[in-house]
């Protein structure tokens, strides 16, 4: 009996969704699993496509799959139905993929809502981008280390967390995040995390980045939020700290009115 209880393995959860969209709406929708995309009315702006993790969040070995393709000449926004959040693991950690491609002369706006990381976490996260020429794409990732209103401290972390943006094959934008346990004891020196608890990096990849360069950093005036603009050529890249994610998400909502002419995703009004 107790070795029938030592032997059993922990059930994980499996999800793939993949959406395809072309100018005139959806081509191809697929799902399986925990992973489900829905696509609201659309009432204003972009088409969105709204991805959803029916397990609740990520635990160990859990494995994750989101694809949005969007053909020539299509815009369209696909964000998160909410915050998601990635539990403390023993073993393997959770793995999530997502790969977004952009059609000739498309345009995507990745727009997901925080990842939630609990004491202990184990997460390994890539984002490719593919974009065809004259393609473009704004991307978001926010992350708050630990439940801030619980007074939860983490002290315990494996994150993995790459973006990795290339067109016409060529790898234009490389953004990667890596803590762990060593890295934990020293994020709170000024030089790194210093008292904040919740980050983003934001970037903008188009050719017209650099141009916005000034207004952004003129919006970035959020109280107790820490953040930074540069514009290498053809993007625009934003980072921002916060001691927790409600003024973040403050900061950020400002930043997308500043970044983009369509209304925010329905899903984030607040």
């Amino acid at each position: 009996m107790l070795d029938a209880i030592a032997t059993t393995r922990m059930q994980r959860s499996r999800g793939a969704a993949s959406v395809r969209l072309g100018p005139r709406g959806l081509l191809d929708l697929a799902q399986s699993g925990s992973a489900k995309a829905m696509l609201p009315r659309m009432t204003a702006g972009l088409p969105e496509i709204v991805f959803l993790n029916t397990a609740g969040g990520l635990a160990s070995g859990d494995r994750l799959d989101y694809r949005v393709g969007l053909t020539p000449g299509t815009r369209a926004l696909a964000t998160t139905q909410t915050a998601e959040r990635a539990y403390r693991a023993k073993d393997a950690p959770a793995r999530v993929t997502l790969h977004l491609a952009v059609g000739e002369g498309g345009w995507l706006d990745w727009l997901p809502q925080e990842t939630i990381l609990y004491d202990g976490a184990r997460l390994r996260r890539e984002t490719t981008v593919d974009l065809a020429p004259g393609a473009g794409c704004l991307l978001l990732e926010p992350i708050v280390l630990g439940r801030i209103a619980m007074g939860e401290t983490i002290r315990h972390l494996h994150l993995s967390d790459r973006r990795i943006v290339r067109q016409d094959g060529r790898v234009i934008h490389h953004d990667a995040l890596a803590l762990d346990d060593a890295a934990l004891s020293r994020l709170h020196r000024p030089a790194m995390l210093g008292e904040a608890r919740a980050m983003a990096s934001l970037a903008l990849i188009a050719p017209h980045g650099p141009d916005l360069l000034e207004p952004v950093r003129a919006a970035l005036d959020e109280p107790g939020v820490t953040a930074a603009a540069s514009a290498p050529p053809g993007r625009l890249v934003v980072r921002l700290l916060a001691r927790d994610g409600w003024p973040l998400r403050r900061q950020i909502m400002r930043l997308l009115r500043v970044l983009r002419p369509d209304p925010l995703p329905r899903i984030w009004q607040v």
